[in-house]
């Protein structure tokens, strides 16, 4: 977008990313125009998210209850495992939160403190905003179910809210906010037969069809209740036992505050356990609101002696599975190569500084502080995984070292094609290279026949192939190996391919992508020839 200064469509070597809408882009984009730093760039979505959400949080529990249970749930927040995780990482997840958890904050000061009809179109603007981020953007919308739902009881606190035209304004501001992209985009395409098909991948395909049918990551209906909510929402699920209680009594109580906020966080789950497609950071947005529920009792908590040293035991229990792991690659040492092998990291030394750490924490802190425990824990697995794990890993995992790789085997003088490349490879490239198309998986035969005919006009090319597309089409071409990155083995082939898959390959698509470094430097040169 920076580059080439079109900011409707998001591009990968100049196809079209039809897989996410272009808001998270727009941030990272405008983060790299302000800074000119491809790093700060990546991280400064999620680390503005993370901020707004602790802000978030922390204001509408003071406003529901009082100053300290607002500090609470900000910690509360803070110290939950996959929030603190999530929005340390590069990726879109954070940023949707934040415009879910602000949907939330929204529509709850007009339900619940109101009437307030502006914070109530603020709401749902931000919901319109969470939808061309990340399709699922609406969820906040949820929580008017159950608001409905309980219209009729004695529930508080409920403010009399009148004006039933006013109500309108909410999906005019989600409306509003939704077009900033959504109409551009309809009336290219309207105007672009080519964008044609990319409207419908991006409206249909990559959310109703998705949804529906997902292609990928399917699991189990019960998964986030068993294989995430237990672990990754640590340590607010350690203190269910005493937290149940409380919300049943609060229930009784008619408490619409609790109600609605328990209800959003059940239909957010319930939502996305009715797909087949499930991911664990699906149930992120949910985390603020279960932090505001937990909130009016955590100052209570701390007093109880067995809700603190269960949190206590979930710290140590985590230093104790560390160090296990740490034995394991000491007599399984064919495990420990095999981690080097994919992520050129040695787990053993991280493994004992985190085990060492997080017991040197818990005999610090001892099981009467439970929550300082399990603070200092997360801290120390942050530190090691920061300043350790990621930096070590970044060469292998960002792609960085294979392409180095790569452009040192591939030939100067030849074109270079790329066949179902991973993203970050475009990302690390310093030569001009065509590709047939981004993520075309599940054409992935098609692709590899395209690649195949494009290879066969002229013998001045080269390709770089999987092992799965070198046994499609290439088997009888000459193959030199650039061995294994993202679990894939990799080869540079030329010469000969398969006459059935040259026989069945297109002309079109073939991208030419020339990175914005390559452009610099040909223009220099012709700059120094002139």
């Amino acid at each position: 977008m920076v580059a080439t200064g079109d900011w409707l469509l998001p591009r990968v070597g100049g196809d079209v990313y039809a897989d996410k809408p272009p808001l998270y882009f727009w941030l990272m984009a405008l983060g790299l125009s302000v800074t000119q730093s491809l790093r700060f760039a990546f991280l400064l979505p999620s680390l503005l998210a993370g901020f707004g959400c602790v802000a978030l949080v922390y204001d509408l529990g003071r406003r529901l209850w009082n100053r300290d249970t607002g500090r609470l749930a900000a910690l509360a927040l803070l110290l939950t495992v996959q929030f603190v995780w999530q929005v340390r990482q590069a990726q879109i997840d954070a940023t949707l939160c934040f415009w879910t958890t602000l949907g939330l904050y929204g529509l709850l000061r007009h339900l619940l403190l109101g009437p307030h009809w502006r914070w109530y179109a603020v709401g749902w603007a931000a919901a319109g905003l969470g939808v061309i981020t990340k399709g699922v953007g609406f969820l906040p919308l949820l929580v008017l179910i159950p608001y409905a739902l309980l219209r009729k009881a004695h529930w508080t606190p409920r403010p009399r809210i009148c004006a039933p035209v006013r109500w309108w304004l909410g999906p005019l501001a989600f409306a509003l906010a939704a077009s900033v992209w959504l109409v551009p985009m309809l009336l290219a395409a309207a105007s672009d037969p080519s964008l044609a098909a990319y409207r419908d991948e991006i409206l249909f395909n990559q959310t109703v069809n998705r949804y529906a049918e997902a292609w990928h990551h399917r699991e189990p209906f019960w998964y986030f209740l068993v294989e995430v909510i237990p672990w990754l929402w640590l340590p607010l699920t350690a203190l269910l036992p005493w937290l149940v209680p409380r919300w049943r009594q609060a229930l009784r109580e008619r408490d619409l505050r609790i109600a609605l906020l328990l209800s959003w966080v059940a239909l957010v789950v319930l939502f996305f356990s009715l797909s087949s497609g499930k991911r664990g950071v699906y149930v992120l947005p949910a985390v603020p609101a279960l932090a505001l529920a937990c909130a009016p009792w955590i100052r209570e908590l701390a007093t109880v002696r067995a809700a603190q040293r269960m949190v206590f035991i979930t710290a140590a229990a985590i230093g104790v599975i560390c160090a296990a792991g740490a034995g394991y690659l000491l007599v399984r040492p064919d495990k420990r190569v095999e981690v080097i092998e994919l992520y050129d990291l040695d787990p053993l030394g991280p493994l004992v500084t985190i085990a060492i750490g997080v017991l040197a924490v818990c005999a610090l802190t001892r099981a009467r502080r439970g929550a300082a425990a399990f603070g200092g824990t997360l801290a120390v697995i942050l530190l090691v995984v920061s300043f350790w794990v990621n930096p070590v890993m970044n060469a292998a995992r960002s792609g960085e070292a294979f392409v180095a790789r790569l452009e040192r085997s591939a030939d100067p003088r030849r074109e270079l094609g790329l066949v179902a490349f991973k993203e970050q490879y475009l990302l690390n490239v310093r030569r001009p290279v065509v590709h047939f198309g981004h993520a075309r998986w599940r054409e992935a035969e098609q692709e590899a026949a395209d690649a195949a005919l494009w290879l066969s006009i002229d013998p001045d090319r080269q390709l770089v192939v999987s092992d799965t597309v070198r046994s499609w089409c290439f088997a009888g071409a000459q193959a030199r190996s650039l061995g294994v990155a993202n679990r894939t083995h990799w080869y540079i082939v030329t010469g000969a391919t398969d006459p059935a898959c040259v026989a069945r390959g297109r002309p079109q698509p073939v991208y030419h992508y020339t990175p914005p470094g390559a452009r610099r430097l040909a223009a220099a040169g012709r700059r120094a020839r002139s």
